[in-house]
């Protein structure tokens, strides 16, 4: 009796980055080739997204490229951990360093970052990145997306001095929770531009409620 044939388990798809820049030559090298890997999806999409197109696009070599990045889809992992990490600096210097702002002003600027609806410190992205985030990415990649997402939110909260009370951490990250998961949502059914500021500023005044007064 003939034995069946063995199953080879498929080689897994390196979908992450070599390394991440050091120093500030490479930082800025890696930081210029998300700026063509955006421009170059925003016209082709996922399918006209390949290395050397943005190596060409960027103006470096496909061997200076692969030292970050071995194939697109490690290139599209750096990439989301990137714009991540421009919402946590965005935060970080938009809602918790500035003094002396009222509680209001800084729950507006947290919402408004942290809801994409403000471009002017929002990296890229859209609803057919999302959707192939679950080709690269892991659990404990997510966890820890909101793990850090939802500590940046509860300093920002505490940076509201001026609360009449200030509020207990878990309704913090329930007010986390509901915008995160409330913007890839919409992401998901592809909104408009128009429903998702409508629906940031509801957030808004949503938090304001909860926080301790309305948003006017």
């Amino acid at each position: 009796m003939t034995k069946p044939a063995a199953h080879k388990p498929a080689v897994p798809l390196v979908s992450k980055p070599r390394k991440r820049p050091g120093q500030q030559r490479a930082k800025f090298t890696v930081t210029a080739v998300y700026d063509a890997f955006v421009r170059i999806w925003r016209v082709r999409g996922w399918a006209g997204v390949t290395t050397r197109a943005v190596a060409l696009e960027t103006g470096i070599s496909v061997g200076t490229l692969y030292e970050y990045f071995p194939n697109k889809h490690a290139l599209l992992s750096g990439y989301v951990r990137h714009t991540i990490d421009v919402l946590l600096e965005a935060i970080e210097r938009e809602v918790v360093r500035p003094p002396g702002l009222p509680w209001r002003e800084r729950v507006h600027r947290l919402v408004s970052l942290s809801c994409g609806a403000d471009p002017r410190h929002s990296a890229y992205f859209d609803r057919e990145m999302l959707m192939l985030t679950r080709e690269i990415a892991e659990p404990k990649h997510d966890a820890r997306v909101y793990d850090e997402l939802s500590a940046k939110w509860v300093e920002a909260i505490n940076a509201c001095t001026d609360l009449l009370r200030p509020p207990e951490t878990e309704a913090v990250i329930s007010l986390f929770v509901s915008v995160w998961g409330g913007r890839r949502y919409l992401l998901l059914l592809g909104a408009g531009k128009l429903e998702a500021q409508a629906w940031a500023a509801q957030m808004e005044r949503v938090c304001c409620a909860a926080l301790g007064g309305s948003a006017e």
